[in-house]
């Protein structure tokens, strides 16, 4: 769901590779090698989505990996954050609505979507579940390339 499609170039002319996500027009990165670069991708991924919730616009969830793309995966609390935005526009919630229900001020809402600041992620699982979502967690056993 948030385990982003990542393109590497690499640059002749700085001698790094750039990175981009077709799912994610803002982002972009850079590294000076393919793990370094998949390594900035992490914070790459979080800023452009930082700027699209800043814009009050969905998320889109992360398309099928294409040849030649590498997977960059959300930190858990980064994607727990997006699917609450996400759930907040497809049920027409408003900051107010929500933190009615969570008996909170706009305030705290506004660093529960905040996907640089650390909340609990049980407050943000119980947002979720005001919204009548439900998180689910895999582990995966990773493959180094």
């Amino acid at each position: 769901m948030f385990n982003y499609p990542i393109k590497l170039e690499y640059d002749e002319e700085t001698g790094s590779y750039v990175a981009s996500c077709r799912d994610l027009p803002l982002f972009n990165s850079v590294g000076d090698s393919v793990d370094e670069a998949l390594l900035e991708s992490i914070d790459g991924l979080v800023t452009a989505i930082a700027i699209e919730i800043d814009k009050r616009r969905p998320i889109p969830e992360a398309s099928v990996l294409e040849a030649g793309e590498y997977i960059v995966s959300l930190p858990i609390l980064v994607a727990m954050k997006v699917a609450l935005h996400n759930a907040m526009i497809e049920t027409g919630t408003r900051k107010v609505d929500l933190a009615r229900r969570l008996g909170q001020k706009g305030p705290q809402i506004d660093r529960l979507l905040d996907v640089e600041h650390s909340s609990k992620v049980e407050v943000v699982e119980l947002a979720l579940h005001q919204l009548n979502r439900k998180l689910d967690i895999a582990v995966n056993t990773t493959l180094h390339h």
